[in-house]
């Protein structure tokens, strides 16, 4: 993850100014954000989910008023907050019924938070938000559309065509990771119970699933010792294998670019985006790691050949640039377009 980047003082802040929330199962991150992106403050507080979300929303009020008095600003420099959380419903202001959240299930986060800071708010999922960051002021800041596919658990995604977020109908817009890559009968399953979508493949749970089951039917690897001690194999075991010239971790690596290099062409030829971004903590590496470039690289060339010829010399694949601070800056980023939207 890159070092987080202050402005220097509020004076060299181009106001108004937003303030982006990002509430995950583990922590909330609060940052105080610029009109164009730049990070003037920065708070984080646990997110403590077994006390509820009405507990949380004082504690994200209190967060709020912190990251004033850090930066020295004023509550008139702030004229609306973003708020990110787990499977939003946008329309309603509440949380769906993400699985990380039990006890905030349909809480009317978008009101409570607005009522708690004296703002306006504006209420997007996190998966979305991080996209919009990284749009805004990361990896896709020098295009006019972006795709942002996440690596984690699962597969996140958002997409971004002419600075406008694509939410959807039903604020399911973007969740690229349950596209179909293998219609087969016999095709993986992912957590949803669903046969052959993308993060049946390459989510970390699926890569860790396709790792065991080669070890289980012979295949020979460092790894083996790994469960053979009693501990569970991970992404990141697989990453350090892969590095030390084990063959099976090298070849689950490139196996999960080639899988996810189906779901790239399919957005691309879809969308036809400036940039496609790869986020998330499953990269083996990421940006300046030998792996990791190596597993970037494989998927543009596997991605490449199977475009369209005009879609294949403008191709452009990255890794996010925002890491963990994605979340807060595009969720402050959605609040200062809705703000000129509405002027």
């Amino acid at each position: 993850m890159p070092d987080r980047t202050y402005l220097a003082s509020l004076a060299d802040a181009k106001k108004p100014l937003f303030v982006g929330i990002d509430v995950g199962g583990t922590n909330i991150k609060l940052g105080l954000v610029d009109r164009v992106g730049r990070t003037v403050g920065y708070h984080s507080i646990p997110t403590e989910v077994k006390r509820g979300p009405e507990d949380a929303v004082v504690r994200m009020a209190v967060g709020f008023e912190h990251l004033l008095e850090q930066s020295g600003a004023a509550k008139g420099d702030v004229v609306r907050i973003g708020v990110a959380t787990p499977t939003a419903d946008i329309d309603r202001g509440e949380l769906a019924e993400p699985g990380n959240l039990p006890e905030w299930w349909h809480f009317p986060i978008r009101r409570r938070v607005s009522e708690a800071c004296g703002l306006p708010v504006r209420y997007a999922n996190d998966a979305n938000a991080a996209a919009y960051g990284e749009f805004w002021s990361g990896a896709g800041a020098d295009f006019h559309s972006m795709v942002m596919l996440t690596l984690g658990t699962g597969v996140g995604g958002g997409i971004i065509v002419g600075d406008q977020l694509i939410e959807g109908a039903h604020s399911y817009g973007g969740e690229c990771g349950h596209m179909i890559i293998d219609p087969s009968d016999d095709a993986r399953v992912d957590s949803f119970d669903k046969k052959g979508s993308l993060e049946a493949y390459c989510g970390a749970y699926a890569i860790v699933g396709r790792t065991n089951e080669a070890l289980e039917a012979g295949r020979k690897s460092s790894l083996a010792a790994v469960r053979s001690a009693g501990q569970e194999i991970s992404p990141l075991e697989i990453a350090k294998a892969a590095e030390a010239g084990d063959e099976l971790a090298r070849e689950i690596v490139m196996d999960t670019a080639r899988y996810l290099s189906l779901g790239i062409v399919s957005l691309i030829h879809t969308i036809d985006p400036g940039s496609v971004v790869i986020g998330g903590g499953v990269n083996f590496g990421g940006a300046g790691h030998p792996l990791g470039e190596e597993f970037l690289q494989h998927i543009r060339d596997e991605v490449r050949p199977r475009l369209l010829a005009p879609l294949q010399d403008p191709l452009h694949i990255d890794f996010a640039q925002l890491g963990g601070d994605a979340g807060y800056i595009g969720a402050a980023g959605l609040a200062c377009l809705e703000h000129r939207q509405e002027k």
